[in-house]
């Protein structure tokens, strides 16, 4: 893979499109590497060296690209922030990723001033990539600043942190290589190779999530360093997907399963008239898929939906559509560079199909919890590292997730995995979302609860909830129904799909 990576293309073909903004707006592979240059040499004006961090709260646009290949070849860590966090969240990860630069836009500039307001912080080193009376402007950065390779070029690396949705969020910190940019980014490009996609040109990607999230920014980023064209869609909706799609001529994308069943809540003519003829690999995880709703975009995008599992800390496995059609629900087996391992409470290793918590190592890979030495140290045994999924394993390497064992609800002294029920009730026609929960009994322990979503226009209430108690014990054992059922307007999700139960635990 040597010369697939973004500095290297860039130079050899700088008039490539590399960005395609919401707004349409094109920004040429030259251009972008020689803002990334700029930056590089304005913040080293600054006083910036290796190991600092920058930290950015921005939406999809050009600026959080050049930012991150701005700290990948300076050696700094880049730590994307979620736009829709409060400020006293984003002081938290400010003040514990001790960034030396904030970066906001035109939507996060209030959130963010706030924030360094509650930490005492000055706003002299944060930036807007709008115009913003009393903070500097991002393009001052690179104003007169030289458009060629900075020295020194040592590579960076990217410090996520954790959705939250159980704790206060950890940065996910692993070591700076001390080699070029280069080598790192071509072995980052490498993952793409896994799901058979390949270089060149003719690639379009699709980004249809959030960049702050990993794996969106990951992939993003990766197709960068193959050469392609990435597209950064700012607001989803399923009408401007199948738009996109079909314009650009989108290759490949990655998405979550609620995206999935949006887009198949179209209107049969929307989706027939649709375009998607382009597609070649359409990548999801991030949440549980159900299986009704895989089976459906399989039939109306075809053979082209890669299902894959990994965190934040790492991963991971893939399931190509062959394979999930053989096994069903499965998320996939090892990568080539993995292993899986499923060990019961005692540390034993599972059998085939039994449930425990999974364990995966991914080489000489380690990371560490920034400044959390006993939650990094409960995450790891020897070489492996759990994020405390559940799932078991079959004869042939199939991995299927159960749930995370934090949710598990314990009934009458059973392991009862909510993850399993929302996927049945998602099924129902009436269900737009469903989230389950386990809520104290004094004789049972825990009882369950469904909290649901209806679709559009269906009315809830009692008749709907006999409707669906009488779904679910036509598809699970009497001890996974729900014991009871309330509804919502709207479940609390992430805008990466992830559903926040501490959330929906607390209203």
């Amino acid at each position: 893979m040597q010369g697939l990576n973004f500095w290297e293309l860039a130079q050899r073909a700088p008039s490539h499109p590399a960005v395609i903004e919401p707004d349409g707006r094109v920004t040429s592979a030259g251009t972008l590497l020689r803002a990334a240059n700029q930056l590089v040499h304005g913040l080293r004006a600054r006083g910036f060296r290796r190991g600092d961090t920058l930290a950015v709260v921005l939406k999809n646009e050009v600026a959080m690209l050049e930012l991150f290949m701005a700290a990948w070849q300076a050696g700094w860590y880049l730590t994307p922030i979620n736009t829709h966090l409060t400020s006293h969240e984003i002081a938290y990860i400010l003040e514990d990723c001790e960034a030396r630069a904030v970066f906001c836009c035109d939507r996060t500039t209030d959130v963010t001033r706030k924030a360094l307001a509650l930490l005492g912080w000055t706003e002299q080193d944060c930036f807007a990539t709008s115009d913003v009376p009393g903070l500097e402007a991002y393009a001052a950065l690179k104003a007169g600043q030289p458009d060629d390779l900075p020295p020194e070029r040592t590579a960076g690396a990217t410090m996520t942190y954790t959705s939250g949705t159980a704790g206060q969020p950890k940065g996910v910190r692993r070591p700076l290589a001390p080699v070029p940019p280069e080598r790192v980014g071509e072995s980052f490009a490498s993952f793409l190779g896994l799901f058979g996609i390949t270089p060149g040109d003719d690639g379009v990607h699709l980004t249809t999530s959030p960049l702050y999230h990993t794996a969106v920014l990951n992939f993003c980023t990766n197709h960068l360093h193959f050469g392609h064209t990435v597209v950064l869609m700012d607001k989803w909706t399923p009408e401007g997907t199948l738009e996109l799609i079909a314009r650009h001529r989108v290759t490949t994308t990655h998405m979550v399963p609620t995206l999935f069943q949006r887009l198949l809540a179209l209107p049969a003519e929307v989706k027939h008239r649709a375009d998607v003829s382009s597609l070649r690999h359409v990548i999801h995880g991030a949440a549980p898929c159900p299986i009704e709703v895989k089976r459906g975009m399989l039939s109306w995008w075809g053979h082209v939906i890669y299902e894959y599992y990994a965190a934040t800390e790492g991963g991971g496995t893939l399931a190509t559509p062959e394979q999930w059609l053989a096994h069903p629900g499965t998320v996939g087996r090892a990568w080539p560079m993995s292993t899986l391992l499923v060990l019961r409470d005692d540390g034993s290793e599972c059998g085939p199909g039994e449930v425990g918590t999974l364990y995966m190592r991914m080489g000489t890979h380690r990371f560490e919890y920034h400044k959390a030495r006993q939650k990094t140290d409960s995450a790891w045994r020897g070489d492996f590292f759990t994020v405390g999924d559940a799932g078991c394993v079959d004869t042939e390497g199939f991995l299927y997730l159960r749930d995370r064992k934090s949710d598990f609800i314990i009934s009458g002294g059973v392991n009862i995995y909510p993850a399993e029920i929302e996927m049945t009730l998602s099924c129902h026609p009436k269900v737009a979302d469903a989230a389950i929960l386990g809520v104290p009994d004094v004789e049972w322990g825990e009882r369950i609860k469904a909290v649901i979503e209806p679709v559009p226009g269906v009315q809830p209430g009692p008749e709907l909830a006999a409707e669906l108690l009488s779904f679910c014990r036509e598809r699970l054992a009497s001890f996974k129904c729900p014991d009871s059922i309330d509804f919502t307007v709207a479940l609390p999700r992430d805008p990466n799909g992830k559903l926040m139960k501490r959330k929906l635990r607390d209203s």
